[in-house]
């Protein structure tokens, strides 16, 4: 009876819409389980893996996986070129993949979200500056700006993160001062402003908190872009260095064996793959929890 009662009242309202949102989409369930399994197999990648995966042993060089003649389950996906564990190079890749991703989101958001409120509540010559600088760098083809300074800046982890954060932040600048533009002209900021309320509570109390949904859902779309992107400098030479196991190096050492080792650059392009989809199933998930309209046909 208490717990009807609290129900009626909304206090378990919110939790019971979300988990409605969860059975009703079973794809989006998938992603969210997916990317929980992803996540944890990088934070305990040490526990799990079998092998060190730096460990070479050339004389079990392009062992084939388990499955397959003349593989063994001690190295249950094979080896690569130089005789390493291809499970183990896979699991700790997935920490390269998830930190960048990560790290590169939390950096674009932060600045686009910073400068895109500005641009949209102050207007006038300070948003046409902030809009002038945005859409400099957005009509610049994205894959060759960070290429050159991949180029320029040269291979660390350190030097991939700020280049995806800082490339990426004029999307978030754009999508942050487009929705300040219109939550500025919604009725209850003008009552704010009305009421005498500050600026400093208006941006924090009523423009900011309407601003993380949308935000939250294009940082993970672009998180699971910054991990093909890394895959893809990886495979150019232009990532982190060889010494650490990287989706993209990997694929760029095997593609020269694809023809007779084909497994070496295989797994992880299907590591990328799936790890991409589980970030675009949540995302799509996150949007249809964070939508106030089908939040209210939930």
């Amino acid at each position: 009876m208490r717990i009807d009662a609290l129900d009626q009242r909304g206090v378990y309202s919110p939790l019971r819409r979300i988990m409605k949102l969860i059975l009703r989409d079973k794809a989006g369930l998938f992603g969210v389980i997916l990317f929980l399994f992803i996540v944890l197999t990088a934070v305990f990648a040490p526990q799990i893996a079998p092998h060190d995966p730096l460990q070479q042993n050339l004389r079990i060089s392009r062992q084939p996986p388990a499955w397959q003649e003349g593989g063994d389950w001690t190295y249950p996906l094979g080896t690569d070129n130089l005789g390493r564990d291809m499970l183990s190079r896979i699991i700790y890749g997935t920490r390269v993949s998830l930190t960048v991703g990560f790290l590169g989101v939390l950096i674009a958001s932060t600045l686009g979200l910073v400068l895109g409120m500005i641009a949209g509540y102050v207007g006038g010559r300070t948003d046409s500056f902030i809009m002038w600088i945005t859409n400099l760098f957005l009509a610049i083809p994205y894959l060759l700006l960070v290429v050159v300074v991949a180029s320029i800046l040269g291979r660390s982890l350190v030097n991939v993160i700020l280049i995806f954060g800082f490339t990426n932040a004029p999307l978030f600048v754009r999508i942050t001062r487009g929705e300040v533009l219109r939550i500025r002209k919604s009725g209850y900021v003008e009552s704010a402003i009305s009421l005498g309320a500050s600026q400093t509570r208006i941006l924090f109390d009523h423009i900011l908190p309407n601003l993380i949904g949308p935000l939250l859902t294009v940082a993970t779309f672009e998180m699971s872009g910054m991990i093909f992107y890394e895959a893809g400098l990886g495979f150019l030479g232009l990532s982190v260095p060889p010494s650490i196991p990287s989706w993209g190096n990997m694929l760029s050492a095997g593609r020269q064996y694809i023809q007779f080792s084909p497994w070496i650059a295989a797994y992880p392009g299907l590591a990328i793959v799936f790890t991409s989809l589980s970030m675009n199933l949540l995302g799509d998930w996150l949007r249809d929890v964070l939508d106030p309209k089908i939040r209210r046909s939930a």
